[in-house]
């Protein structure tokens, strides 16, 4: 008897008309949308800082950081407060999403790699692919998108803030 491919539980949630997920491991809670505290000067995608329980947290715009049209706030819309591990330590982020599904099962066998479209294209992010009946849900990979001068930025921004 062939052994049972091990399964991950992820939070599934929607940008645009696309579903996407995250390991339910890194997702500390799930918010309404507030409007956060501005930020002069940051990156498009950083909305600002948002309180979460005594401890300020950059709000990115998940969807212009993955290069789509700006988030439109509905009375769906929450926050995925996420603690995303870069460069050894523990990075918090709120990440707006359009509307967040559910926490689900997929089994590590049906996850598929990014697909290979023949021309370079961003597609670092993407953990990999699950293939459901009607649609797909793309895996992403925080690490990867918020490494390098990214997480350095965030971090000066959360830093900065606790300081003041």
């Amino acid at each position: 008897m062939a052994s049972a491919a091990a399964e991950s539980q992820y939070v599934t949630f929607s940008l645009e008309n696309e579903c996407f997920a995250v390991p339910v491991d890194v997702v500390r809670e799930i918010l309404d949308h507030e409007e956060p505290f501005r930020i002069p000067h940051g990156p498009d995608y950083l909305l600002g800082l948002r309180d979460v329980r005594g401890q300020g947290v950059p709000v990115i715009d998940l969807r212009l950081r993955l290069g789509m049209s700006q988030t439109l706030k509905t009375p769906h819309t929450r926050i995925l407060v996420i603690d995303v591990p870069i460069d050894g330590r523990s990075l918090s982020l709120g990440l707006v999403a359009d509307r967040v599904f559910e926490v689900t099962s997929f089994r590590s066998d049906a996850i598929e790699p990014a697909p290979d479209i023949g021309i370079r294209w961003q597609s670092d992010y993407i953990a990999g692919v699950v293939r459901r009946a009607s649609d797909f849900v793309v895996l992403v990979n925080l690490t990867k998108l918020f490494s390098g001068s990214d997480a350095r930025a965030l971090g000066t921004v959360t830093t900065s803030m606790e300081h003041a």
